[in-house]
């Protein structure tokens, strides 16, 4: 004892210092992956919420979900062939 640890106690040191940094980083990595899935769920509920938004909003203004233009085929004058008739 006066000359400091033995190799045996530095030994069983060592190895105690390993399994407690083994089980750190097991429960680090178990930590990342829950924090993971938490974002995830996240990010599908915005985007649930965001295309609700968009549909909703293309059928207030009356879109049947097309890009919101008139034809220029149209049947009415309207069109742009409707100017050569």
């Amino acid at each position: 004892m006066c000359f400091g640890p033995s190799s045996a106690e530095k030994a069983a040191a060592a190895e105690s210092q390993k399994q407690q940094q083994e089980a750190a980083a097991a429960s680090q990595r178990a930590a990342d992956e829950a924090q993971r899935e938490e974002a995830e769920v996240r990010a599908e509920a915005k985007q649930e919420d965001i295309s609700s938004a968009l549909d909703a909003r293309t059928k207030r203004r009356g879109m049947g979900g097309g890009a919101g233009r008139r034809s220029l085929f149209s049947s009415s004058a309207a069109g742009f062939l409707g100017r050569f008739q």
